[in-house]
């Protein structure tokens, strides 16, 4: 078993790669009473295309999504429930990227662990079960097609791609979810809920080498094949479209911001575009910028406004949004924020602050079980050990942030998703 120091943040990871492929990483914390077990699968919803046994398969939209809510089902009763019922607070997501399940619990944990390890790797599944969901799924789609906010960035996505699968709804439409199958689920199951496509993360007052132990005893012996994966045509820097509008039930327009950027690359190269991505977009508009004065001064942003960075396997991007009463005047001073600093660069004083604010950010994060876990889970499949960001951010410079902006932050890499009231509405 390999024991990993990260001394830059005081913490120690124990990783060992079982015999049938899974890779189990434990953070031993022996002075707390709580544990925190996840299981995830290198999956997501932008999985659609992918060859298995030398056969291409594409599977409607939302498949993964859907796996996610049968997965629980077991022939004695409900995985949810049993955990529930031994103290646990179980739960699962399913993103572009993975597919997560996990619980948290003070007593009966290795009992939790072994519940957790044999509903995720066991399917079961009946055509009545599947039918059934598919009215639940379809309402739940139903609601987020009608939610402003979940509109508003995947007409983002759709202006900002024309090719990749990030394009498109992770729970996919009432259509899509209609030609799912008991077969359907079976087959993805098969495919991409190998061990060794999978991780067990693990933080907690427990050893690391009896987690790995009772996963040899639950999982697999042996791994089977890997799907492999296509998201379609590589992508061009320039945006599919510029702007996207659409009206609905909103007192004021909100809006987000896209700047697409380039595919990240695995490993540290891929985490180190991470942390310049995230630096660049702090000079950019951070609250201590001068650009996030003058918008939150002029009025064109409030309280709620956010932004961030993405990536996924073959594409990136920065987006901010919230509410404007004029999001191409918002759209404009970035524009011209970047260039100004393309001319002058970020100020020296405030590039200090912001760093320091981040990197301080990053390490308080780590008190949380879970952001070990799953950020450790999601750094694993990009090629990369989640607390390496301690050892890399030192070394990020204020050129590296300029540079991004210049390539990144361009009127051919931008788009504007906007949704405004309907008409007659309050503007």
């Amino acid at each position: 078993m390999e024991k990993l120091e990260f001394s830059r943040v005081g913490e120690r990871m124990y990783h060992e790669k079982l015999a049938n492929g899974l890779n189990v990483f434990v953070f031993p914390k022996p002075e707390f009473q709580k544990g925190y077990a996840f299981f995830a699968t290198n999956y997501g919803g932008m999985d659609m295309k992918f060859c298995l046994d030398g056969q291409w398969h594409q599977s409607p939209a939302g498949v993964a999504h859907f796996l996610e809510h049968k997965m629980f089902d077991t022939k004695e009763g409900n995985a949810l429930q049993d955990l529930a019922a031994n103290g646990a607070s179980p739960n699962a997501f399913t993103s572009s990227a993975i597919t997560g399940y996990y619980f948290e619990s003070t007593e009966k944990f290795e009992e939790n662990l072994r519940i957790l390890l044999s509903f995720v790797s066991v399917p079961w599944f009946t055509q009545e079960s599947v039918d059934k969901e598919q009215g639940i799924i379809g309402q739940e789609i139903g609601m987020i097609e009608d939610d402003p906010d979940w509109k508003v960035f995947m007409n983002l996505m759709a202006a900002l791609y024309q090719h990749h699968p990030i394009r498109v709804s992770v729970a996919g439409s009432v259509e899509s979810i209609s030609h799912i199958t008991a077969d359907t689920l079976y087959a993805c199951h098969k495919a991409f809920y190998d061990p060794a496509n999978m991780v067990l993360c693990v933080a907690g007052p427990v050893e690391a080498e009896h987690i790995c132990q009772v996963a040899r005893e639950i999982l697999p012996r042996q791994a089977g094949p890997i799907a492999a994966k296509d998201y379609g045509e590589k992508e061009a820097d320039r945006v599919a479209q510029s702007m996207v509008e659409e009206r609905m039930e909103v007192s004021t327009p909100i809006f987000q911001l896209g700047y697409k950027g380039d595919a990240p690359q695995r490993g540290e190269s891929g985490l180190r575009q991470e942390l310049v991505a995230e630096l660049a977009l702090e000079g950019l508009l951070g609250n201590s910028t001068p650009l996030y004065s003058k918008l939150y001064r002029e009025g064109l942003i409030n309280q709620n406004f956010s932004y961030g960075y993405e990536s996924y396997p073959g594409c990136s991007f920065l987006c901010a949004g919230g509410e404007s009463k004029d999001p191409e005047a918002v759209r404009m001073a970035v524009a011209e924020e970047a260039g100004r600093i393309g001319r002058e660069g970020i100020d020296g004083k405030l590039w200090e602050r912001l760093k320091k604010g981040v990197y301080g950010n990053k390490v308080r994060g780590l008190n949380s079980f879970e952001n070990l876990c799953v950020g450790q889970a999601r750094s694993f499949f990009a090629g990369v050990n989640f607390l390496q960001f301690a050892d890399l951010f030192s070394s990020i410079t204020k050129e590296e942030a300029e540079d991004l902006i210049g390539r990144w932050v361009t009127e051919e890499r931008a788009a504007l998703s906007v949704v405004r009231p309907r008409e007659g509405g309050q503007a």
